[in-house]
């Protein structure tokens, strides 16, 4: 029985994977007038007057949104917000397994921008952080910048979580093979969420130059080929990636793009690259294919090629390349830190952190396993101490 059977039954069985709990419990009137009325009505008046003590007060402090309108759901598609619960409950699960945070799916019945940003803007008060997850590109740009000012973190999982992993990734790689991270010539494939996210971290954009050492070159490549600026039909958002990617304005396919390339960065479509495309790239390659189920090139495929370090997104291969390593960690940093958003400096925290972790690096081991669950807690706090220290705090 493979695992999508076995799943299936769990799910039936358990009928959810997560549930409340309460931490005081009402087990007579004295304590049903601490819990509710009318001993409640003192917290309520301390939150009317200062809106801040809700983190000191109420569920907030610890508490996250896993937020998604069902439209680009792992790698099945818009299949709606129904579909989308046991993903997101996931997700939610890991929170509380991982970093201790109170997790709940938020599955909205709507893939339009202004509502859901509206309807994010209208749940916030009860919550500390917001998980956008599985919301398909490039809707998931707009939303989740236009929501920065709530005042708590909004971050976008499939775009800065991938992004963050995979810099850990490729800074251990890199040392792996002998070669500086300032030196690498990366293509990515699948100019999407998560592709233009990790183009962004690699490439510095938005560090202080100082703190940041971008790689070399990115050519970002989508179904067209590589993109460029003289190519016809480029979106807005396309367009705005030549900013910081492709400086010589290079034309051609994917297949063209890898040609001399250090890394081969896969967040597209399984089964795309063979040995022979790997054997065009330069000495000591970095291939990090995450397509899934299916990865871009299966890793024993890739070192015919060459290739000298391999990582995939699946659990059954060296070198997986989860957001699970990532997002418990630096949301309970935020969270710990109270930090308004989680920015461009956090993030780098958050891949340093994770480098750091890897203990004993190999060519098939280049990242913590994913059930490593001393990594979150160091994430969380280089990320608490990146957000006080842009808000000045000690």
């Amino acid at each position: 029985m493979d695992y999508g059977e076995r799943s299936l039954i769990v799910h039936e069985q358990l009928r959810g994977k997560i549930g409340t709990s309460i931490k005081l419990k009402v087990e007579n009137l004295d304590d049903l007038s601490i819990a509710y009325t009318p001993g409640v009505a003192r917290p309520c008046e301390e939150i009317a007057k200062n809106p801040h003590q809700a983190r000191n007060l109420t569920i907030k402090h610890n508490t996250v949104a896993v937020v998604s309108d069902g439209s680009a759901v792992l790698g099945l598609g818009n299949i709606g917000p129904q579909a989308a619960i046991p993903v997101m409950e996931g997700k939610s699960l890991l929170f509380k397994q991982y970093a201790g945070i109170d997790a709940f799916p938020i599955c909205l019945d709507t893939q339009d921008t202004e509502d859901i940003i509206q309807t994010v803007r209208n749940i916030a008060p009860v919550f500390g952080g917001i998980n956008l997850e599985d919301i398909s590109a490039p809707r998931c740009f707009e939303i989740e910048d236009r929501l920065q000012d709530l005042g708590i973190p909004v971050f976008h999982d499939d775009q800065h979580g991938t992004a963050i992993v995979l810099l850990a990734a490729m800074i251990n790689a890199a040392k792996v093979v002998g070669k500086n991270l300032t030196d690498l010539r990366v293509v990515i494939n699948g100019a999407g969420a998560a592709g233009t996210a990790i183009a962004k971290l690699l490439r510095c954009v938005g560090q202080d130059p100082e703190k940041c050492s971008p790689v070399k070159e990115v050519l970002l490549c989508d179904r067209q080929g590589i993109i460029h600026i003289n190519r016809e039909g480029l979106t807005p958002a396309k367009k705005a990636l030549l900013s910081f990617s492709n400086p010589d304005n290079r034309s051609g396919s994917v297949f063209d793009a890898i040609e001399g390339a250090d890394v081969f960065v896969g967040v597209s479509q399984g089964d795309l690259l063979k040995a022979k495309d790997i054997s065009r790239m330069a000495d000591n390659s970095i291939i990090l294919a995450m397509a899934n189920p299916n990865p871009e090139i299966f890793p024993d495929e890739a070192r015919k090629g060459g290739a000298a370090v391999i990582g995939t997104g699946r659990s059954d291969f060296p070198n997986q390349v989860n957001n699970v390593l990532v997002f418990p960690g630096i949301f309970r940093g935020a969270l710990d830190a109270c930090a308004p958003r989680i920015t461009p400096v956090m993030k780098l925290a958050a891949a340093y952190a994770l480098a750091e972790a890897t203990t004993n690096l190999s060519a098939d081991h280049i990242l913590p396993s994913a059930l490593d669950y001393t990594v979150p807690p160091l994430i969380a706090q280089a990320v608490a101490a990146a957000a006080k220290e842009e808000m000045g705090e000690k």
